[in-house]
């Protein structure tokens, strides 16, 4: 089974798309886990027992474990969520040329799925293409504002780039292993983007703290019923100022959002 495969199974048994952002910023965390010789891991550790019922993956963004101690919390943090039989999806956005890029895919071997940039074309995203089991999310229109000082440009064509970005995934999808990251906060373009890739499943980001649109996450986000709508900050922090009962506010916030957006799901 490829990662779609284990998600399309992992959503039934828990009914919900939800995927819980890990991004542990050390200036949050709780100060009772300050203690901890990883408060990171502390501090994941429990959200992902408050969280993992509603949870279709956990996605940890690798620039909050970009250091020793981060990358050893990052690996009980992985392990953890696997334990839990939960998939974990790694936000790295990686990419690069050669030897450089087949580094970045051994991760692979330790996490179910990545985001990738597909900013210098394919040969800088093969290694991640060439795994069959994992699952590669390739940025295409972004959440952020900024997102549009590229994304938004006109090719001569008369398409922008998001657009020839997801048709290009669409034919890199050889594995049946891609996905493409589209934001929420835009939903004119997350419909278009669908009409152009009918069957690539999304990760849709920015429905929590950025405000996005949840109906059309769920509309224009799911292939089949396979497809992630991420909130980060929404749940994790959602007991920020509750001491040592943060990670219960963690998981009423998951309930919550699982709840929403299933109101939209078929």
């Amino acid at each position: 089974m490829n990662f779609f495969d284990r998600l399309h199974d992992r959503i039934r048994t828990v009914d919900s798309v939800v995927s819980v952002g890990l991004d542990p910023d050390l200036d949050r965390v709780p100060d009772h886990l300050a203690e901890y010789d990883l408060p990171r891991w502390a501090f994941n550790r429990r959200i992902i027992d408050a969280t993992h019922e509603h949870a279709a993956v956990f996605k940890p963004n690798a620039a909050f474990y970009e250091d020793p101690d981060g990358w050893r919390a990052l690996a009980e943090t992985v392990a953890y969520a696997h334990g839990k039989d939960v998939p974990v999806l790694l936000d790295a956005k990686r990419a690069d040329i050669g030897n450089t890029t087949r580094q970045y895919a051994k991760i692979l071997e330790s996490v179910d799925a990545i985001t990738v940039n597909p900013y210098m074309g394919r040969d800088s995203l093969q290694p991640f293409l060439a795994n069959e089991e994992a699952g590669v999310f390739v940025l295409c229109r972004t959440s952020n504002p900024g997102g549009e000082d590229l994304q938004d440009l006109e090719l001569e064509t008369g398409e922008p780039v998001y657009e020839r970005v997801a048709a290009l995934a669409d034919l890199w999808n050889e594995n049946d292993n891609v996905g493409l990251v589209v934001g929420a906060t835009t939903p004119d373009e997350l419909e278009e983007v669908r009409e152009i890739v009918p069957d690539l499943p999304f990760l849709v980001p920015g429905v929590g703290a950025q405000g996005g649109d949840a109906e059309a996450a769920i509309e224009f986000g799911l292939a089949d019923g396979v497809g992630l709508i991420n909130s980060s900050r929404g749940i994790i922090f959602a007991g920020e100022n509750q001491g040592e009962q943060f990670a219960q506010a963690s998981g009423r916030a998951a309930k919550r959002l699982k709840r929403r957006l299933n109101q939209y799901r078929e």
